[in-house]
C-alpha cells in the first residue's frame, strides 16, 4: 500500500478556504487539473455517498464517491470508483486546520492506494505533485 501525505499553508482564514473546497462538485473551480465535473443522479454535492464524475485537462475520466464530510472539522474523504489510471483501492482525504498565528490555514491531503508494481513511483509522484501539491498551489495563488 502506498501512502501519500502533502501539507501546505494557505494564506487566508480557514472559512474562506473551506467555502471553496467543501463543495465536492466544485473542484474544477479551483484545481487546475480538472476540466469539468458533475454529480451523478443529481444528488446534492455534500451528500455522503454522492458520486462525482469528472474529466481532467488531459482527457482522463475519474469517478469518485464522497465518504465523509465534516463542517466542524473542515474535512472530507473520498474514494475512487473508476479511473483511467491504475490507482487501486484508492482512498483519500483533505482537511484544514486553523493557524491562529497569522490567521492562515494549514491544509493536509492524504491518500493510500495500490498500483501495479511497475507504476508505483510514477503514480505516487503524479498524486503527490500533480494532484495534491498542484491543488494547494492553486489555492495559495487564489488567496495571495
Amino acid at each position: 500500500m502506498i501512502n501519500i501525505w502533502v501539507s501546505s499553508i494557505i494564506p487566508t482564514e480557514i472559512e474562506r478556504v473551506w467555502a471553496v473546497v467543501r463543495d465536492f462538485n466544485a473542484i474544477p473551480d479551483w484545481h487546475p487539473l480538472i476540466a469539468e465535473s458533475r454529480i451523478e443522479t443529481g444528488a446534492p454535492s455534500d451528500q455522503i455517498g454522492c458520486i462525482r464524475n469528472f474529466s481532467t485537462t488531459d482527457g482522463g475520466r475519474i469517478r469518485e464517491q464522497l465518504l465523509s464530510l465534516s463542517d466542524g472539522n473542515h474535512s472530507f474523504s473520498y474514494c475512487i470508483l473508476e479511473a483511467d489510471l491504475k490507482l487501486l483501492n484508492y482512498t483519500a482525504g483533505l482537511s484544514l486546520q486553523r493557524v491562529t498565528d497569522g490567521n492562515v490555514t494549514f491544509g493536509s491531503w492524504w491518500a493510500e492506494f495500490n498500483t501495479p508494481p511497475d507504476q508505483e513511483e510514477e503514480l505516487s509522484q503524479l498524486v503527490k505533485n500533480e494532484v495534491f501539491q498542484a491543488g494547494f498551489d492553486a489555492l495559495k495563488s487564489r488567496f495571495s
